[in-house]
């Protein structure tokens, strides 16, 4: 069984949704902390020509808090979201099957931040065909105060995983021979290069799926997701 685990991005990279449907289970972690400069509830489109970042607005909270804990803040207008993003994308080709996609994503009932993403994320997953199981890290039981990779590797045994598969990022946080001690072939995700047109502007990559989604047919985003990256050995 091969397992991937990763922190809630809001409508992440290709790249993202490639490691969950590389994977027979995908375990999004609810109970680390949050990360003003990360990607967790924001990311990029483009506007313009040009990348441009959106984000969902929270709750004014500690810094302590973990995702799980962390809120939307009540002036978040699932509505205006929906049109900043209909403005700019509206003369892309494929705006009209993935708009109503958006405004399922973005009109979620829950404003706990976790749910929210978690909810983007499904959604997302459902519409691009990806039906692998996403279990939330709270609900497995391991040892409590774990970190890093021995959290990783207590996850791993919890459910059975004969591979790891971890993003191209992670390649410096984790020991090959750590995991073949356990019996776990390592790997690494690397997406390839993926450039399609976007109206007559130059190429800007790595922007959120929903770029990907609105300038390209759902059978070319599924190959992509099957074959559009190399899996490389952990060193």
């Amino acid at each position: 069984m091969r397992l991937a685990i990763m922190q809630p991005y809001f409508l992440p990279y290709i790249g993202y949704f490639q490691l969950i449907a590389a994977a027979d289970v995908f375990i999004i972690y609810d109970s680390i902390k949050y990360t003003k400069k990360g990607w967790i509830n924001r990311n990029r489109m483009l506007l313009n020509g040009a990348e441009s970042t959106f984000s969902l607005p929270l709750k004014r909270d500690s810094d302590s808090l973990d995702i799980v804990e962390r809120e939307i803040a009540a002036e978040y207008d699932p509505d205006k979201f929906c049109q900043q993003i209909r403005g700019a994308y509206q003369r892309a080709p494929y705006f009209l099957t993935t708009f109503p996609i958006v405004e399922q994503a973005l009109h979620c009932e829950s404003r706990n931040l976790f749910e929210f993403i978690r909810h983007t994320l499904v959604v997302t997953c459902a519409f691009l065909g990806i039906h692998t199981e996403v279990r939330v890290s709270s609900t497995i039981p391991i040892a409590d105060g774990l970190k890093g990779q021995d959290k990783v590797l207590a996850l791993c045994k919890q459910v059975g995983a004969e591979s790891y598969i971890n993003s191209i990022g992670g390649m410096t946080l984790y020991s090959r021979e750590a995991f073949l001690h356990r019996g776990i072939d390592l790997r690494f995700l690397q997406p390839r290069p993926f450039v399609y047109p976007q109206f007559s502007h130059d190429f800007v990559p790595w922007l959120s799926i929903l770029d990907v989604m609105m300038f390209n047919p759902v059978a070319t985003i599924r190959a992509q997701l099957r074959e559009g990256f190399d899996l490389i050995p952990g060193g």
